[in-house]
């Protein structure tokens, strides 16, 4: 079995059904497995794509990129998704890196494509349009043996420090994480999955693509995300049953008033970035819909952990790890640490990928025999639910003492009419490093930096508070809607060099 034969049988026994909505459009199983063969067979027959042939796909959210995506399976290719917010330059680093010499786009990304071409001058490049014209004919696929254990597909990590490495996932890694999840979210053929995140992330390829393709149900693919209410709109008109977004739709849907009900979604998911605590509980409060928090990365195909569905869901928890994965809490020496104990967040389990491509070093530093070593601070409390302090990277010493800016930036979220936070260490010549703010203001509201830091001075112990709060009208983010704190660094940076210079003149 691999991704391509499963969503075939997938596909064969749910011929008739609607696979795929599309604005007014509605797609069949039958016509995307039709479309998915046409892509095989010109990527096969005209480019000449052979098994294990890595090929890039840079697509934005349309119905063309399923066929494209399940298409390469089937002619033997290896998928490497591609960020559609990516410029040429940023695009060329991953297909040289990945040696893809074979690209699926559209002709909304086709501006990009002499640049690209200027800089790999083999490279081979089909705009998805192609295959809808039914002129043109298409010798069929000869279908290549590929194994479980083959690689499926390389998601190039965000690159919010460095360049971005190629997690290498395999057929077996993204089948496992697919029927674990169907596991957990108890996903049933009748499920409509609200897709708005971008598909080429990890998340959204695994939860919103491989899972309602190959379990047989279906996908509501919403055209825009503005302005939000039609979003509303849509998933309510297109009945929509799980909603996974990032904190800032949640957000916005708080803040939406007069929104109709919706009887038919039955579970949101937060990911990509931590939920804070406030939303949770203001979003539940309004809409009676049970918010999932859970955890997971590109690493681990990617999802490591959820709040029970059923039973206790813990506020600010990532939850339990999900069927058929391991999680643990471990020092640096590899020591297995006890309820309580905060220390790196590990996972083992048929997810955890093959490696980083062509990086056999990268590889060994986040392996530590069978476990994965996330980068992520934690701890695991009595009854068993993981909880993520910080990533091990963002984490501050002051004066010696550990502190971690979500526990920080909880707090900020709790004074009246912010709206976004994010805590970054600065250095500091007597503490070693200093606690600084960045906040956003919701809309009209006023926040005063000397009453923020009072409240935060009387809720932290005084080295975990921050000194000093810059204001942004809004902290920078990727794609995907993490915070780029490397960019916050260096905004920080430049801010202490423009006062070292005005104090020298």
């Amino acid at each position: 079995m691999n991704l391509a034969t499963a969503f075939e049988q997938s596909a064969r026994k749910n011929a008739s059904r609607t696979a795929l909505f599309w604005g007014e459009r509605e797609y069949s199983f039958e016509e995307l497995w039709s479309e998915t063969a046409r892509v095989a067979g010109y990527l096969q027959n005209v480019l000449g794509v052979e098994p294990g042939d890595r090929v890039g796909l840079w697509l934005k959210n349309c119905p063309e990129f399923i066929p494209a995506l399940f298409g390469i399976l089937q002619a033997g290719g290896v998928v490497v998704p591609i960020n559609n917010f990516l410029k040429p330059p940023e695009v060329s680093f991953i297909l040289a890196d990945a040696g893809a010499e074979v690209l699926v786009t559209d002709a909304t990304l086709a501006a990009g494509l002499p640049a690209l071409q200027e800089s790999r001058p083999d490279l081979r490049c089909v705009e998805v349009e192609v295959f809808a014209n039914s002129a043109l004919e298409i010798k069929p696929a000869v279908a290549p043996l590929r194994e479980e254990t083959d690689l499926a597909v390389i998601i190039y990590t965000s690159g919010t420090t460095g360049r971005p490495k190629g997690a290498m996932l395999s057929n077996a890694n993204l089948l496992h994480n697919v029927e674990s999840c169907r596991l957990v979210l108890r996903y049933v053929d009748a499920d409509r999955m609200g897709v708005l995140l971008p598909m080429f992330h990890t998340y959204m390829l695994t939860v919103g693509v491989f899972l309602p393709m190959l379990a047989g149900g279906s996908i509501l693919l919403v055209r825009s995300l503005h302005p939000p209410r039609n979003v509303l709109e849509e998933i309510i008109r297109r009945e929509a049953s799980i909603l996974p977004a990032i904190p800032q739709f949640f957000r916005s849907m708080v803040g939406t008033p007069n929104i109709p009900p919706m009887p038919a979604l039955r579970m949101c998911i937060s990911g990509a970035a931590p939920l804070p605590l406030q939303v949770l509980q203001e979003f539940e409060a309004k809409f009676s819909v049970p918010m999932i928090e859970g955890y997971g990365l590109s690493e681990a195909s990617p999802v490591v952990s959820k709040n029970p569905l059923k039973g206790v869901r813990k506020a600010g928890s990532i939850g339990l790890p999900i069927p058929n994965v391991e999680m643990s809490i471990q020092d640096d020496a590899g020591k297995l640490l006890g309820p309580g104990e905060v220390g790196e967040v590990c996972v083992r389990g048929g997810n955890v990928m093959m490696g980083y491509w062509n990086q056999p070093a990268e590889t060994a530093k986040v392996m530590r025999g069978h476990w994965l070593l996330t980068g992520d601070i934690g701890y695991r409390d009595a009854d068993g639910y993981y909880f993520i302090t910080d990533r091990k990277k963002d984490m501050l010493l002051v004066n010696g003492i550990n502190v971690y800016p979500r526990e920080v930036e909880e707090i900020i979220y709790q004074f009246p009419g912010v709206k976004e936070a994010s805590v970054i260490g600065v250095p500091d010549a007597r503490k070693g490093e200093q606690p600084l703010a960045y906040v956003v203001a919701n809309e009209g509201a006023q926040v005063e930096e000397k009453a923020l830091l009072q409240f935060l001075r009387s809720k932290l112990a005084d080295y975990k508070a921050p000194r000093r709060v810059v204001f942004l009208p809004a902290l920078p983010r990727n794609a995907t809607g993490k915070i780029l704190k490397t960019t916050l660094r260096d905004l920080a940076m430049e801010a202490a060099k423009g006062a070292k210079a005005e104090a020298q003149e």
